[in-house]
């Protein structure tokens, strides 16, 4: 087996174990209103998610200034990849990893360490996520998110919990 082949099953081999990993760490229940609502304002406000995927999570955002994000409401990413995904970013992609430990040496995030980031920056987070948080954003995403189709007023009004105007933009 030659290196380059090596190193991609190695890579495969602590990717598959990290999400059973995370698999066994991230709750099943039914997430309530009041995670939803957390999880909501965690999207917008702490974790600025809303800054590269808009405030829809559907990749249109009005902040020139931020990276695109992923259109969420048309991923077929299931609940692990995404806490995965917020926990651990997408190395040489624009997506941070929110986990202040994603990549400090227990190969959490991909089997990775800090220095295998070199030629796969991330970018800095606006914050840090302690599990609980990644877990509430998860709850709020498919909740509200995530499988839900392109937004249309009454999903914006339903998303705001009033009539407010950036639903202005959709047809009634």
């Amino acid at each position: 087996m030659n290196r380059a082949t090596f190193w991609t099953r190695a890579n495969l081999v602590a990717a598959l174990t990290t999400l059973g990993i995370l698999m066994g760490s991230a709750t099943t229940r039914a997430a309530d209103a009041s995670d939803i609502a957390e999880g909501r304002s965690l999207f917008m406000e702490k974790g600025n998610c809303q800054g590269c995927h808009g405030w829809a999570g559907d990749g249109r955002k009005t902040d020139n200034q931020m990276p695109d994000g992923a259109n969420l409401r048309e991923s077929a990413l299931d609940r692990e990849i995404v806490i995965m995904t917020i926990k651990c970013g997408r190395p040489g992609r624009s997506m941070p990893a929110y986990d202040r430990f994603a990549y400090s040496g227990d190969g959490r995030c991909y089997g990775m360490k800090e220095g295998d980031l070199k030629n796969n920056p991330l970018p800095d987070p606006p914050a840090t996520l302690q599990l609980r948080e990644i877990e509430r954003i998860a709850d709020f995403l498919f909740a509200r998110v995530i499988k839900q189709r392109a937004m249309t007023r009454a999903k914006c009004v339903e998303f705001w919990g009033s009539e407010v105007a950036a639903c202005g933009e959709f047809s009634k």
